[in-house]
């Protein structure tokens, strides 16, 4: 009797196993008229969601999210084969922040689907990380539900980082497209250059979301317990793992502190240091064969450090760039 029973659920397991993946085939689709790099990355999807490891699956999810184009957002038939990927990558590695928050911010950009279960998990394996609310900011903004968000602001600024997860979501689809690299559409990805430019691209679309929620939120702060809890995110973001939290950071500060003289000029060189070296780091001069070995420097350089202005600091001093811009004249 019971090991009839355990076939059972064997078979019944396998016929949902397969079931999935034809429906997965079906389901990530490049968005018709998209072209062919757009149905490429549908392709790549399909290769790696025949994998059975976590890397391989959030590559897939965050490859067939982006091929499926804007129609994810509005039809939930064709989010959910990115979203199911995304969550079978987390139940593979449940303790991966990166992969959990992918599957948060898909759940998130995704129609009809309920990110509670996702934003749960994740605040209880970075419990850190303020950015771990910005979902749900995002959520109760729409339910106009003043208490609900100085709550959430309260919890976001009482964390110690505010991270995106840049670096390792980037390092981890790197790592997923090249290890695949055979199964893949032979003209898809041909260098490193290329896998990281896809890799960066996916993950810019998907895991870096609107900060509105939260500038909006601290614009006019109504009462004192609010723009106190504003001033402390704001400082905490401007030490995050991306660019573009810091900069809504120094944004958020300066508005609400009024700064004028030397604050506001300190806050002023702070936000220009950050756009030079951005900008100062990036791959786009020299020849080909040169910017595909940067490429492998600066892939090299996102496994060890933990932000993005990290990076860019370790790549300008390594090409001996200066780190600070020129002086402004007056």
């Amino acid at each position: 009797m019971i090991k009839r029973g355990l076939q059972a659920l064997a078979l019944v397991w396998i016929h949902s196993a397969l079931a999935f993946g034809a429906a997965g085939a079906l389901e990530c689709t490049a968005e018709p008229g998209a072209g062919r790099y757009q149905a490429w990355r549908a392709d790549a999807a399909q290769a790696l969601a025949r994998r059975d490891d976590a890397r391989s699956l959030a590559t897939a999810a965050a490859l067939c999210f982006v091929a499926s184009g804007s129609r994810v957002r509005a039809e939930s038939a064709l989010s959910s084969a990115a979203v199911d990927l995304a969550a079978r990558a987390s139940d593979l590695d449940p303790q991966s922040p990166s992969i959990g928050w992918l599957r948060l911010q898909l759940c998130a950009s995704s129609a009809g689907c309920d990110m509670r279960e996702a934003a749960t998990t994740l605040r209880w394996v970075d419990a850190d990380n303020g950015a771990v609310w910005l979902p749900t900011l995002a959520a109760v903004q729409k339910d106009n539900d003043p208490a609900e968000i100085d709550r959430i602001l309260a919890d976001m600024a009482a964390g110690s980082r505010f991270d995106f997860y840049w670096n390792p979501t980037v390092v981890l689809l790197f790592d997923g497209l090249k290890h695949a690299s055979g199964d893949l559409p032979p003209h898809y990805l041909p260098s490193d250059l290329a896998r990281l430019s896809e890799a960066t691209l996916v993950a810019g679309n998907e895991i870096i979301p609107p900060l509105s929620s939260v500038t909006s939120a601290c614009r006019d702060p109504a009462s004192a317990e609010r723009r106190e809890s504003c001033i402390k995110l704001a400082r905490v973001m401007q030490r995050a793992d991306t660019v573009a939290a810091q900069m809504a950071g120094l944004h958020i500060e300066k508005r609400l502190e009024l700064a004028d003289g030397r604050e506001a000029r300190t806050l002023a060189e702070r936000r220009r240091l950050l756009e030079w070296r951005e900008t100062s780091a990036s791959l786009d001069d020299g020849l080909p064969w040169r910017r595909n070995a940067m490429a492998r420097e600066r892939i090299a350089e996102m496994r060890s450090e933990p932000r993005e202005e990290d990076v860019d600091i370790a790549f300008l001093r390594k090409h001996r760039l200066p780190l600070d811009p020129p002086e402004e004249r007056p």
